[in-house]
């Protein structure tokens, strides 16, 4: 064996995330390596999606000239302080080809000179003191700190007597001619289910798509790992009588009868009705997990969610093997099928947070922040400087905020961007007396959702009212510890501009309000009754 040397961070996959970490540790001259299995960056695009088209959007033209704003609709680009390095300057596309990516991804990682050894696939892990990771070419890495940024890249199969007789998305054919007149039953409603249904419509005579649960559109939910419109067109044939049909149905039995298959249901909405029906063809379309196959038991990590994650604490760290950490679509264990840190548009946010966070617990590097004079006008103007151009709040709603930390001793106030909300109820930060949270968040909860495209609004003026709000819209918590003591929505905007007095004012009189509860603001009649029409003439451009 080789024994190569001693490494900072060792970081295993050269996909978006490990790449996204890799900029992050070369900017802060850390020793580090990206180990990947493949010849180049991003391997897994290269097979995924089957059929060649990203479902995360490259909307270019966006009436913005502001590059944080434009990262709002720009799913695929890295963080970096590189323009060159933007998607845009690789697909012009609203839902690009993947080549177009992993080009993206190759040029990357050249352009920043990051530190990836390719062609070395990892086939042990185990720890000591430290990590070691030997890969299948004898050579071993030893590492303090190990970050695992593979995504989940083994498929997922339920448990059903008979699915090994099922074909996979992973491997099945994508020529449609392969199906013709043949009856299709695919399994799952995601979005790989979808996609294989559409390519097949022209030519099975049937296709069935099932799974116990009714489907989920990412239009209702604001989750884009559920079903997408481009994957959709399915929909039309299932309820226009074109004899495709989906089905909420436990498969309870699989087995070949007679050179077909034979597959037995137990619907979920009909009252116990069980039925057998016969398929040409079963694929098997239920997703991707984490493989832990590589690590031996002196550091297996603990895995969670039907064992498809490795568990992790609010630092994206191993909850029981300290010194692991998880990069990329692994992190979405922590906002499962609730916000978008499985999709480089959100774990790129994430990942900027754990270099922080590392750089913070090992390196005594400060998070990044913002020191405010303690008056409400400079809290608001920060507030609002952010919700109107941050593009990490605005992609994971609710997940990420931001964070206003208030000094009693030196009456001032330490502003910080875009921080895993769970962390800071965990950490030191949470333990504070007097801190507010900015966060952007839907107004409904999912699971109450009316017809997402009949929802009553607030009247835009309706202050009183802004809570009730639909759409994005700000929201600012106060907390002393870990007690919510006060909150204030933002009233939703159609642009998404807050910049309007509607906007402004109540958030002035909200932080006026706050600060002296606590004696930081003087509380006589006469200097309220000034600061209410300071408030009142505040110009926009101040804010």
């Amino acid at each position: 064996m080789n024994l190569l040397t001693e490494l900072e961070y060792l970081i295993i996959g050269a996909g978006p995330a490990g790449l996204q970490l890799g900029y992050y540790l070369e900017k802060s001259a850390h020793n580090y390596m990206i180990l990947e299995a493949g010849n180049s960056p991003g391997t897994f695009f290269k097979q995924f999606p089957r059929h060649e088209k990203l479902i995360s959007i490259n909307k270019v033209y966006t009436g913005y000239s502001n590059p944080e704003i434009n990262l709002r609709w720009d799913w695929n680009s890295l963080l970096s302080d590189s323009e060159d390095m933007q998607f845009k300057n690789y697909s012009k596309e609203y839902f690009p080809n993947t080549n177009a990516l992993v080009d993206y991804l190759v040029d990357f990682a050249n352009h920043f000179s990051l530190n990836i050894r390719y062609g070395c696939r990892v086939v042990k892990i185990s720890k000591d003191e430290k990590f070691f990771v030997v890969d299948s070419n004898d050579n071993v890495y030893c590492a303090e700190r190990l970050i695992i940024a593979t995504g989940i890249s083994k498929p997922y199969t339920p448990s059903i007597p008979g699915i090994e007789l099922a074909e996979n998305y992973v491997d099945v054919s994508i020529n449609s001619e392969d199906f013709i007149n043949q009856r299709v039953l695919i399994i799952g409603k995601g979005n790989s289910g979808f996609e294989t249904a559409d390519n097949l419509i022209s030519t099975a005579s049937l296709i069935h798509i099932a799974s116990p649960t009714p489907l989920s559109m990412a239009w209702t939910s604001k989750y884009v790992g559920n079903l997408r419109a481009v994957n959709n067109n399915f929909l039309d044939t299932y309820q226009l009588k074109s004899q495709n049909a989906v089905l909420d149905a436990t498969i309870t039995n699989i087995k070949h009868q007679d050179g077909k298959f034979l597959v037995s249901f137990a619907y979920t909405h009909a009252h116990g009705e069980q039925e057998d029906l016969v398929y040409d063809r079963v694929i098997v379309c239920t997703g991707f997990r984490f493989d832990d196959s590589i690590f031996d038991d002196s550091c297996r990590p603990e895995l969670t969610i039907n064992n498809r994650f490795p568990a992790q604490t609010s630092e994206w760290e191993s909850t029981n093997i300290k010194g692991l950490y998880f990069a990329g679509v692994l992190t979405h264990m922590r906002d499962y099928k609730k916000k978008q840190s499985g999709f480089i548009h959100g774990f790129r946010y994430n990942i900027r947070a754990l270099h922080q966070i590392l750089e913070y617990k090992y390196h005594h590097q400060e998070l990044p922040h913002q020191r405010l004079t303690l008056n409400s006008e400079a809290l608001t103007k920060a507030v609002f400087q952010q919700v109107n151009t941050s593009s990490g709040l605005w992609q994971q709603t609710g997940f990420l905020c931001d964070l206003i930390i208030i000094s009693e001793k030196d009456k001032t106030a330490s502003y910080y961007q875009e921080i895993p909300k769970d962390y800071i109820h965990d950490s030191k930060f949470g333990r504070n007396d007097h801190y507010y949270t900015v966060s952007l968040e839907f107004g409904y909860d999912v699971n109450k959702m009316p017809d997402p495209f009949a929802i009553t609004r607030v009247h835009k003026d309706d202050i009183q009212n802004a809570a009730q709000s639909a759409f994005i819209h700000p929201v600012i918590r106060r907390f002393c510890g870990s007690n919510l003591i006060a909150e204030h929505h933002v009233i939703e905007d159609l642009a998404s501009e807050w910049l309007e007095d509607v906007h402004i004012l109540p958030v002035l009189e909200f932080f006026n309000i706050q600060l002296l509860q606590v004696g930081y603001l003087k509380s006589s009649s006469a200097e309220n009754d000034e600061s209410r029409k300071h408030h009142e003439t505040m110009s926009l451009a101040s804010i």
